[in-house]
């Protein structure tokens, strides 16, 4: 059944893409975004990424509203302006390495952020939410692969906890209404782009993660990656992630929505998604440089505050429950990641 849906962060990488596969599905779709971690021009009124979702729906309609969910005066409006049935939760911060350097900013924008966007939420009656959250909220790994009854909260970096922190929230949040469905997402490393190319990752500056650094590499921008870290327990001595295609992650939140308005949902429950698989640097550096046909020169340096040497997913129950599996290998997400970045050697500015 269409809904109307409330996406924040939409403008950025996982959410421009979930927003586009929620309006593939025939869902309505308004975005709040501050824009922090997305390009718009001054001429237009959308933030490119949403221009570009729009011409490959063939036209469908995104409502876009240039509002920080910190503001809240300016998100109860929106609220007030649309009748929601749903909220999906991308607005935040999302960096490891980063959020050692500003943690301050990190625990403001993704814990009192989230917690102004609940109130407002609860305020106007909307009580199904799903939750961008993260695997780093298992921290160092007991064993692999992860699955969701792992133990959380012994995190790395201030990134982690504060997904870990909001999922305690989310958990007492639903203890204490039980209104409330809550879907936490834990992803694991998303990358890759639309097949078409018009969509991909266009990260501020200096990118945080992996493949926009290698895409980066590759199409000249950048002279050589930094691997950070070449002495871990790992087959290759560099870190091991499970990296999943943006499509697949993005079909994962129409995936967990279809199940919330089911009714099948209530109170707070958490999913995977990933692959199942870990990848080392150096293995998505040859994936890479044979997807591109290009030289990716990199360089080995001293591994990376709050970083871990392998963690990768066990995913069964998101098949088990939500029907869902991540079905694109590391061959296409470089393909699909080196297409974008080609097409697009300066990201969405041009």
């Amino acid at each position: 059944m269409p809904l109307n849906i409330l996406v924040t962060g939409g403008a950025g990488f996982v959410g421009s893409h979930t927003v586009l596969e929620l309006l593939n599905a025939g869902h309505t779709v308004y975005c709040v975004d501050n824009l922090c971690n997305a390009y718009a021009s001054s001429a237009s009124k959308l933030p490119e990424s949403l221009k570009r979702v729009q011409e490959i729906t063939g036209g469908k309609e995104v409502t876009f509203y240039d509002v920080d969910i910190r503001n809240r005066d300016d998100l109860l409006a929106v609220f007030r302006k649309h009748k929601v049935d749903c909220v999906v939760h991308f607005a935040a911060l999302k960096a490891v390495g980063e959020s050692c350097r500003i943690p301050l900013q990190y625990y403001q924008n993704n814990i009192t952020g989230t917690s102004v966007l609940l109130e407002v939420m609860a305020e106007v009656g909307v009580f199904k939410f799903v939750y961008s959250s993260s695997a780093t909220v298992y921290g160092e790994p007991r064993k692999l692969p992860i699955t969701e009854s792992h133990p959380t909260g012994n995190c790395t970096n201030p990134y982690g906890k504060s997904k870990y922190f909001t999922e305690e929230i989310l958990k007492d949040l639903c203890e204490s209404d039980p209104r409330w469905s809550v879907v936490s997402l834990r992803y694991f490393n998303p990358v890759g782009a639309h097949k078409t190319g018009r969509i991909g990752e266009d990260p501020n500056g200096e990118p945080n993660n992996l493949m926009p650094y290698i895409a980066q590499v590759a199409v000249g921008r950048r002279e050589r990656l930094k691997v950070f870290g070449s002495d871990y327990d790992t087959p290759d001595g560099t870190g091991v992630r499970d990296y999943i295609h943006i499509v697949d992650l993005a079909e994962g939140h129409v995936h967990a929505i279809d199940k919330l308005s089911s009714g099948s949902i209530s109170g707070f429950r958490v999913y995977n998604l990933g692959t199942g698989r870990g990848y080392s640097v150096l293995e998505v550096v040859a994936a890479f440089s044979k997807a591109s046909e290009r030289e990716v020169k990199y360089e080995l340096v001293d591994r990376r505050p709050g970083d871990i040497a392998s963690s990768y997913a066990d995913v069964t129950l998101a098949a088990k429950e939500l029907g869902w599996t991540a079905k694109r290998g590391l061959e296409e997400m470089c393909q699909d990641a080196w297409n974008w970045q080609k097409n697009n050697p300066n990201g969405f500015a041009g």
